[in-house]
């Protein structure tokens, strides 16, 4: 019976032994799954940053593509203005040929006009110098004129009272025979 004891006390020691080696592998195992339990807590912490890093960048980049869109757009846009603008430019550089050949033109209209203004002036100067002339001539002819008149007024009014006196001596004499 001893050894029964002995064999007893053996099997408590070793269920005893069991249950410590059992009691450290369970503590152990329920350390680990402490440690995962946290680790899976950390893990879903950073997975929800993360989530939340990635929708905050997936929005960065919906906001990137739109903003390259709109500027793709606006490129267009510029790019059309810029042709239109080309455009506007050579109309207006053809333009302002036209205007330079008119400018010129102009100028030699404008030169020509003034050379025959220049010869006009001269020839209105030139009737204005016969023209006085002639007046100056009129004038002295009509001075002439007005002498010759006043010398024939002069004269005829001798003529005329010779005549009334021939005539009153006529008259006399035919009087004086009678």
């Amino acid at each position: 019976m001893r050894t029964l004891h002995y064999f007893n006390f053996i099997g408590v020691f070793a269920l005893a032994v069991l249950c410590v080696l059992q009691w450290r592998i369970n503590r152990d195992l329920n350390l680990r799954t402490n440690l995962l339990e946290k680790d899976r807590i950390t893990q879903n912490a950073r997975i929800d940053e993360q989530n939340g890093q990635i929708k905050g960048q997936t929005a960065d980049l919906d906001a990137f593509r739109e903003n390259v869109q709109r500027a793709a757009a606006e490129l267009k846009s510029a790019e059309s203005n810029h042709l239109v603008s080309r455009r506007e430019a050579a109309q207006v550089g053809a333009e302002r040929d036209q205007l330079k050949e008119s400018v010129a033109g102009w100028s030699k209209a404008v030169a020509e006009r003034d050379e025959q203004l220049k010869i006009l002036g001269e020839q209105a100067r030139k009737l204005a110098e016969d023209r006085n002339e002639a007046v100056v001539k009129f004038n002295e002819l009509a001075g002439k004129h007005n002498e010759t008149v006043t010398n024939l007024n002069n004269r005829t009014k001798e003529f005329n009272s010779l005549i009334e006196r021939y005539n009153a001596l006529a008259k006399t004499a035919s009087q004086a025979n009678k």
